[in-house]
């Protein structure tokens, strides 16, 4: 049965597009509260302006397309109900074509568009110290206490305390550049030449160079070889000097640090927004991807010696817990 904002979102994509007989196909939602549908080679996106940044998709699509990143263009919106049209770019996400044997290619071609990313003329949000504590929070609230039932006691807050400290500091001496945020293989659209497209671009916010570096390199929802991860990160620092994004005198050792534990930070706060998809909004499908998460945490915890006491704590109290509870 047809719901009643499916209805709505229909009756305006008629009437916008002179068709009483118009249908909407409904292509996806996605971790959001948005829903996507396609009909007369457009997408209709149903996106509740209660809980969805349509201002903000709307001026990002904008800058994006003049600073020449390929986007979806939007056609018409109706920013009271909270329905959109945009371009259709198809539906062969990044994540599609990945293999073994073409994952660096695919890779080299995402990480050029890093320093045009870097160029987009844009008033936007800080992620400053204050919008990291928030972000931080996420994961002790819903994966630990909520997902896995953890008492934390008051030296495991401290340890967590002292732990993102650590990370928004390492966060913030970075160069401070546009970043998309969520920067991956399901956000980025093949394009029939094989050039590519960025998508769900909403989110976007001035900070540290290497968020959307590291987003894609070790992405959530699929782990490629160590030794790929390193190359595609020495590449990335290499365009950023090439370009001017980066000082010539950043070395590789001081980039690759930087991208860890920015990588540690988004890695954290992820696997608290898959607890929350599950709790709170019943969409249980991202549990499967917090060990693979919760991995990239582990590795690089376990690397650097000013995290031992934080790895520690990782492998004894929090991963045998999840091992047994989390898919429940």
């Amino acid at each position: 049965m047809m719901s009643q904002r499916h209805a709505q979102l229909q009756q305006w994509a008629q009437q916008t597009e002179q068709n009483s007989d118009l249908t909407l196909e409904l292509i996806s939602g996605d971790a959001s509260f948005r829903k996507y549908y396609r009909a007369a080679n457009r997408i209709w996106v149903d996106a509740p302006p209660a809980t969805e940044k349509n201002r903000e998709f709307i001026a990002n699509s904008a800058a994006l397309l003049n600073a020449g990143i390929t986007a979806p263009l939007v056609l018409q919106y109706d920013m009271e109900n909270g329905f959109l049209c945009v371009s259709d770019l198809g539906d062969r996400s990044l994540l599609s074509c990945l293999s073994d044997s073409s994952v660096t290619a695919w890779y080299t071609k995402a990480l050029q568009l890093l320093p045009q990313l870097t160029q987009v003329q844009l008033d936007l949000p800080v992620f400053d110290a204050e919008f990291m504590e928030r972000e931080n929070a996420i994961f002790p609230e819903w994966l630990l206490e909520k997902h896995l039932q953890l008492e934390l006691s008051a030296e495991e807050k401290t340890l967590l305390a002292e732990t993102f400290a650590l990370l928004t500091e390492n966060n913030l001496q970075q160069p401070q550049v546009v970043m998309h945020r969520d920067f991956h293989s399901r956000n980025l659209m093949v394009s029939e030449d094989d050039s590519l497209a960025v998508i769900d671009f909403q989110d976007m916010v001035l900070g540290p160079l290497t968020y959307d570096a590291v987003s894609l390199l070790k992405d959530c929802y699929c782990r490629w070889p160590d030794p790929v991860i390193a190359q595609g990160a020495e590449y990335a620092w290499q365009l950023y000097v090439d370009t001017g994004v980066l000082s010539a005198g950043t070395s590789l050792p001081q980039f690759m640090q930087w991208l860890d534990l920015t990588g540690m930070q988004r890695h954290l706060k992820a696997a608290g927004i898959f607890a929350r998809l599950h709790h709170r909004d019943g969409k249980s499908g991202y549990l499967k991807d917090i060990p693979r998460t919760l991995s990239y945490v582990s590795d690089v915890a376990a690397q650097y010696p000013q995290l031992a006491a934080f790895s520690g704590w990782l492998q004894q109290r929090v991963l045998p817990a999840f091992t047994m509870d989390a898919l429940a």
